[in-house]
């Protein structure tokens, strides 16, 4: 009865237009409801999609509204204030804006709590503001419709959708024409749900590409669960958006964790490295200026707001305390943030806060929790990458936890002021070349290996933290929890390794070259007095071992290979003096100890032809057992305490 009809209401609520493809539109919302629909009827307050066709209901169905950037979900979202990264901001700005550019992808990758996040936020903002925001996607691990690929496409088709009716439609028609499309790969939806539908919308001689919103984002790659699924979005980005020329600029923020790092590296030549322009945040870019200014925003807003006349100060927050946060913050605004977070509870003075913040320290009985909020991250990324260190066949049986503190232990020159490089370490520690990259391939967003001083005139590869707060969580039980290692534990784990390594080995001219490889073959030995504590620490068992297995001729075999005595310190004399007592007192094996004393004397000579403030401290010089016999007789007559060897 309508059928030369048009543009009409029907009841005061219903649109109608009908065209030779009759559509039917919510007059209230024309512009995102303007849908093929089969049936005419009215619309209903209980059923807000029954104006909906059946494809486009179906994709409503998959979507993530959680993810958009403007999400209810989402309220609040963390994005930057006006004076702050200004810098990187333009860059990306521009970046969008050039259409033409040859690098259709751009890649930021920076540490956690480095502000991702915010920019992409700052970023979603400004695109949708300007009209040319095509999609955003913020992932979330905490959150189950967003921490998963299984409703991405949907939510970027729909998005995509909004901005043109007749790309809506082509969508709508493969949907209909696919029901279980949903079930499919990724990169199956992709190319049905955006990649064909978009060729047939610029099939259309009206159809302007350059008004059409360009920029696609996606935030938290690392957020997705499961390192495969954000390899195969990646990977599916590639197939469907660059290598089919679509006009999109898409903007992917995550923290450098494997997918994405592997897939931009030039090193393993990755696949994404020659078509993407990559952002490295936490290298490239100095965030101490803009977390300055953060704080010194947030803090006074904080104060004039307050009840307490001290925080209204103008001499409130003090240039020391703000320098104090700056330099604490390590460049990540994750730390800026905690802090503005937690000095702004409104039931407390923020003075108050604050100074428990700048003074507080781990100390047992503490009640303030000002970190609180940074460890929970820091204690998820360091849980999450133990487990999938541990889970892999060659790891079980080690400690991810152990050797993590490790490496950090010797890094900071902890033990005896002394500490190896880290390719040095691992073979110490008697693991395969590079193990120290593989500990940490998980950690990237807080901790990597890096080159300490170039300078050297050898490569000194040493491990950095992004955040100095991580390195403050790892050496705080408060902090830590169960994820706490002790450097007593550290100690004796490490000896444990050395003894292993130097019984293991059969003393020849090149044994020890083959074990250690390129490292100086004194190291084991080197270590072994210093994290045994000067064999303090050492079990009976493992003096044993070394004792029972030519330990003493490997270690004199050690030194002379290298042609010098390498460590012209105390610690090494020392131990192997505290050994002959243990041996001869505690585990009653005058024999084993006996056997140790020409080794003694002439190391302890070695110790004594260096400087003289070294050899100053050094245990006395044990007798040999002939020696001993000849002038016990005169000696028990002269010195009742003849016998007695002072430590």
């Amino acid at each position: 009865m309508f059928s030369r009809a048009r543009n009409f209401n029907v009841g005061g609520n219903i649109q109608i237009d009908i065209d030779s493809s009759q559509h039917v539109h919510n007059g209230q919302d024309k512009s995102r409801d303007g849908m093929v629909s089969d049936v005419l009827r009215p619309v209903s307050s209980a059923d807000p999609l029954s104006c909906v066709t059946k494809g486009w209901k179906m994709l409503l169905k998959n979507i993530a509204s959680n993810a958009f950037y403007d999400s209810g979900a989402r309220f609040d979202p963390p994005k930057c204030d006006a004076d702050t990264r200004v810098e990187v901001i333009s860059e990306i700005m521009d970046w969008i804006g050039d259409r033409e550019g040859p690098k259709r992808l751009l890649c930021m990758t920076g540490a956690a709590g480095a502000g991702k996040s915010a920019l992409q936020q700052t970023i979603a903002e400004r695109c949708a503001n300007s009209g040319i925001l095509g999609c955003a996607i913020f992932f979330s691990s905490q959150d189950p419709t967003r921490n998963n690929l299984s409703r991405i496409v949907p939510t970027i088709a729909f998005q995509l959708g909004q901005h043109d009716p007749r790309l809506q439609d082509y969508i709508r028609k493969a949907i209909e024409k696919d029901p279980p499309i949903f079930t499919r790969t990724i990169q199956t939806q992709m190319d049905r749900l955006v990649v064909r539908p978009f060729k047939q919308l610029q099939a259309n001689a009206s159809f302007d590409a350059g008004s059409f919103p360009h920029a696609v984002l996606i935030d938290g790659l690392d957020e997705c669960s499961g390192e495969e699924k954000q390899a195969e979005l990646l990977s599916t980005i590639k197939h469907c958006f660059l290598d089919n020329d679509l006009p999109f600029r898409i903007f992917i923020a995550s923290r450098p964790e494997w997918a994405i790092r592997s897939a931009l590296s030039s090193e393993t030549r990755g696949y994404l490295h020659p078509l993407a322009y990559h952002i490295q945040l936490s290298d490239k870019y100095d965030a101490t200026d803009d977390i300055r200014r953060y704080l010194w925003r947030r803090l006074q807003d904080i104060g004039s707001r307050s009840h307490d006349p001290r925080a209204r100060s103008q001499s409130w927050p003090s240039v020391e305390d703000i320098e104090k946060l700056v330099w604490a913050a390590s460049g990540q605004f994750v730390y800026a943030a905690t802090v503005v977070k937690y000095v702004s509870e409104r039931r407390s003075s923020p003075v108050d806060r604050l100074q428990t913040v700048v003074n507080w320290t781990p100390e047992e009985g503490q009640l303030a929790r000002p970190f609180e909020a940074l460890d929970v991250l820091y204690a998820g990324i360091l849980s999450a990458a133990k487990e999938l260190y541990e889970a892999v066949d060659t790891n079980r049986g080690r400690n991810f936890l152990l050797l993590l503190r490790a490496h950090h232990i010797n890094s900071d020159g902890r033990v005896g002021s002394r500490r190896w490089e880290a390719h040095e370490f691992d073979e110490i520690l008697n693991l395969e070349r590079k193990a120290h990259e593989v500990l940490v391939s998980d950690l990237h967003s807080l901790v990597v290996f890096c080159q300490d001083h170039p300078r050297y005139s050898r490569t000194f590869i040493k491990m950095h933290f992004y955040h100095r707060s991580f390195s403050e969580f790892l050496d705080s039980q408060i902090r830590s929890k169960n994820l706490f290692v002790t450097e007593t534990q550290v100690k004796a784990y490490v000896s444990e390794r050395l003894v292993q390594v130097i019984t293991q080995i059969s003393p020849g001219p090149s044994s020890t070259r083959a074990t250690f490889g390129t490292v100086s073959q004194e190291n084991p030995v080197a270590a072994l007095s210093l994290y045994s504590n000067e064999g303090e620490t050492l079990s009976g068992q493992q003096i044993l071992a070394l004792a029972h297995n030519d330990g003493w001729r490997k270690f004199d075999q050690m030194f002379s290979e290298t042609g010098r005595f390498a460590i012209y310190q105390n610690e090494f004399p020392a131990m192997i003096f505290s050994i002959m007592q243990r041996l001869r007192n505690e585990l009653e094996e005058p024999g084993l100890a006996d056997a140790l004393k020409p080794y003694y004397n002439k190391w302890k000579k070695f110790v004594e032809n260096g400087p003289a403030v070294l050899s100053s401290r050094l245990p006395p010089e044990e007798p040999e057992k002939e020696e001993t016999e000849e002038g016990a007789e005169s000696q028990e007559e002269s010195d009742p305490l003849a016998h007695e060897v002072s430590p």
